[in-house]
């Protein structure tokens, strides 16, 4: 043999025993834009890790929700990475459902995460999730329609302002809707949206001794507003929409307005996505009355290592490239700094580039700075959160109660209806949980 043939013949087997050593990731994240950008970039991290293969198993919010949950609670260990909210973070911590981030490497500088971000992912002092991107929730309005209608939008503006700018930009026989809002069922979905907007109008979901709210005028004038304002200024089957089809809706210049995730900004301001890119302005989150609460919420998707997986390691190795300086860096040279995962660092929000780039920055930062998940209503509650109320039964009770609003908004029941039942349900709930004696 010659020296030549024996040295192909240990590299073959190099690679045939990397191969045998090579440890697949199956991941599990939300069908959002920017999770879809991150599997496009993936080469970068397994060209770096030739070890490591990624397998991407990629849901709409709901169905992700069900399924990563479903796989924790019962050890199914389908899943090495999970992409969850800042809600199941500190709760499945405390289960023991997760392991801690402690392998994410000397250079990830984790006291660079936003304050508020890192807290909201920590438990008992440590880090058991990593943010990919961190958002609240603003007003993305177009500015052509505004200045056609003769309207202004005020930095902080008012619900009423809203619904009657709303009913002014609203044009159905052109296909321009004044308004988008999330109709879609489910805790995340609808009622991340509807917690916010109750929160501005004074309502909450609990009172100090856990007795439900649904049954108290603060709510009823959430909902009724609500309901009127997209029965006149909302898209046809609206109780079908959330995050990704009002992101759609109002890309293709078919909304006036819209209240959503701080995240969003991106994508409507892109003009190779949107076709309004040029026309879009931000404002606060809306108050209601003589009311200072914006109702902001505060939510980050963030990828996380259950404890049942048997590649911790590698998990983490994935976890710190994609929620990485570097992975920004890598996505502002392939998409521009405005298109980064927002949200989620410091050194973001004092980078020049994307400061210029990014026109909803600023926007976007004072909105996460509004947010206080430790009081989010005006009246006293035994619960933190914003959008969500940070206890295990919320998932459940926010679903079925998501359910009822969206019936509502179908025209399918009445709004008191919805409430009554809404009511009905949290009490029974609440009570077989213990909360209420």
């Amino acid at each position: 043999m010659t020296l030549k043939s024996a040295m192909l013949g240990m590299a073959s087997m190099l690679v045939i025993a990397s191969a045998v050593h090579a440890e697949t990731l199956t991941i599990a994240t939300v069908n959002n834009g920017d999770m879809i950008r991150m599997q496009k970039l993936t080469d970068d991290f397994t060209a770096k890790n030739p070890d490591i293969t990624i397998e991407w198993v990629t849901l709409e919010e709901n169905s992700l929700r069900q399924k990563v949950t479903t796989d924790i609670a019962t050890k199914g260990g389908q899943f090495d990475i999970m992409t969850i909210g800042n809600y199941e973070v500190p709760i499945w911590a405390k289960q023991g459902w997760l392991l801690p981030l402690d392998g994410l490497g000397a250079d990830y500088d984790v006291d660079d995460l936003l304050p508020a971000i890192r807290q909201s992912v920590s438990y008992d002092g440590k880090l058991y999730a990593a943010p990919f991107y961190g958002e609240s929730a603003m007003v993305m309005y177009r500015t052509d329609l505004f200045d056609k209608a003769g309207l202004k939008m005020p930095d902080n503006p008012k619900w009423d302002f809203i619904a009657d700018a709303a009913r002014k930009i609203t044009d159905k026989s052109a296909g321009i809707y004044g308004i988008c809002l999330r109709g879609k069922a489910g805790w995340g979905e609808n009622m991340a949206f509807l917690s916010a907007a109750a929160n501005s109008f004074g309502a909450r979901w609990f009172d100090e001794n856990w007795q439900p709210q649904f049954d108290q005028p603060e709510w009823k004038n959430t909902i009724e507003f609500y309901v009127s304002l997209m029965k006149d200024a909302g898209p046809p089957g609206a109780s079908s929409n959330g995050f990704n089809e009002n992101l759609a809706l109002f890309q293709s210049g078919k909304c006036g307005m819209w209240m959503d995730a701080t995240v969003a900004a991106s994508f409507v301001s892109d003009p190779k996505a949107s076709s309004v890119a040029g026309n879009v302005g931000y404002a606060l989150f809306p108050t209601s009355g003589d009311l200072d609460n914006h109702g902001n919420w505060l939510w980050a998707w963030n990828l996380a290592v259950p404890a049942g997986t048997t590649k911790a390691d590698a998990a983490q190795k994935f976890i710190s490239w994609a929620t990485s300086k570097a992975y920004t860096e890598l996505v502002a040279g392939k998409e521009g700094w405005a298109n980064v995962p927002p949200g989620t660092r410091t050194s973001l929000y004092k980078n020049a580039e994307y400061l210029k780039e990014a026109a909803f920055a600023a926007k976007t930062l004072e909105a996460m700075d509004a947010a206080d998940t430790g009081h989010p209503t005006v009246k006293p509650v035994p619960y933190t959160g914003g959008q969500f109320v940070s206890i295990p039964e919320f998932q459940g009770i926010g679903t079925a109660v998501g359910q009822q609003f969206s019936a509502a908004l179908a025209g399918q029941r009445s709004v008191d209806d919805a409430l009554k039942a809404a009511q009905d349900l949290t009490v029974r709930e609440m009570t077989k949980a213990g909360y209420i004696k």
